[in-house]
């Protein structure tokens, strides 16, 4: 099942960009960098709730963080009033980090709980997207 995304159809009718070619690459990074969070929150979650928690704080920590950092990077790209691309560049340069920390955090688990093989596979896809935009932008 594929969630459904808006950013292109909102983005595509933002005033300011209307009639403009879209960067799909940072489109795509918006939709990861929500998709990431979501994950994160759920496997921050999900290893609250096992039996060995204390060995999971700093995967709880870094989901937690990474959540954070996905949100505001999403949110930042997405605002396309009087937009501030070395702003957007450099919150892509720390999403791709806090992603990079998180996924090689979640799998040193991800034998062991399945909820953190899944959330680092979306921090590595994140990780992906993040630099894929990053490149995409106008320097």
């Amino acid at each position: 099942m594929e969630i459904s995304m808006h950013a292109q159809q909102m983005i595509s009718t933002h005033p300011q960009v209307r009639g403009q070619t879209t960067n799909d690459a940072l489109i795509r990074c918006i939709e990861e960098c929500y998709s990431c969070a979501q994950t994160c929150t759920s496997c921050a979650d999900a290893c609250l709730a096992e039996d060995n928690v204390k060995s999971l704080t700093q995967c709880i920590r870094l989901n937690l963080d990474c959540a954070d950092v996905c949100n505001i990077t999403g949110r930042i790209s997405t605002r396309r009033t009087g937009s501030d691309e070395e702003m957007i560049r450099r919150m892509l340069d720390a999403c791709a980090a806090a992603c990079r920390l998180c996924a090689e955090e979640c799998e040193k688990h991800a034998k062991m709980h399945e909820h953190c093989r899944i959330c680092a596979e979306a921090c590595r896809h994140c990780t992906t997207a993040c630099e894929e935009a990053g490149r995409s932008m106008v320097h």
